[in-house]
């Protein structure tokens, strides 16, 4: 028994380790080994950009919003794509909702997209977030995670919120793992990736 016992306690930790892997440079790797029991992990807010020649592959995805309409990758590429991962009962998402709504505000002249991915609720809860906060971009329902899966290589499992800016051909250039707490911050983020295409048109 002691033996059957030990087995499996070796393949846990081992899983485990596997598991966590992939974000153990994070700061959320600790939250994942403590165990809490937030219904959200909350990130510190750190800022990582990504220079153009250390980009990955462009991210493809698609999803239907609370609105019904299809959206997919492919509808953004040419301009900077913000996309935020958040749920209606995660306190950091509410904290930031009109910070984000006014760097959409304050972008979108110069062609900026924004899209959210909503990872636990269904339209009807969305659309009264949206009321509530005066949210005016879409958000992809991704109760199935298919979307999360698109992007599994940048968001750390349950990383909510996260915000990521996509360049023009679609690839992730810059993270904010955690609450947006600067507005400034993402708004210079897109003004960069932005140039990018700017300068390489010219």
């Amino acid at each position: 028994m002691t033996s059957r016992i030990l087995t499996f306690g070796l393949a846990a930790v081992t899983a485990l380790s596997l598991t966590l892997t992939g974000c153990a440079s994070d700061p959320l790797a600790e939250q994942y080994r403590e165990g809490s029991n937030k219904n959200y992990i909350a990130g510190d807010g750190s800022v990582t950009e990504i220079t153009v020649e250390n980009r990955g592959e462009p991210i493809t995805f698609s999803g239907t919003t609370e609105n019904g309409d299809t959206v997919s990758s492919a509808d953004y590429l040419g301009d900077v794509l913000v996309v935020n991962f958040w749920y209606a009962g995660c306190a950091p998402c509410r904290a930031e909702a009109p910070d984000l709504e006014a760097v959409f505000q304050e972008t979108a002249v110069e062609g900026t997209n924004f899209l959210g991915v909503n990872v636990r609720d269904q339209a009807a809860t969305i659309i009264s977030f949206n009321e509530r906060f005066g949210v005016t971009y879409p958000s992809i329902i991704d109760q199935d995670g298919q979307a999360q899966l698109s992007f599994a290589s940048q968001v750390p499992p349950n990383a909510v919120p996260t915000t990521l800016v996509l360049d023009a051909q679609g690839r992730v250039a810059a993270r904010i793992l955690g609450q947006l707490k600067d507005p400034s911050i993402l708004t210079t983020l897109i003004t960069d990736v932005a140039a990018e295409s700017s300068a390489s048109s010219q």
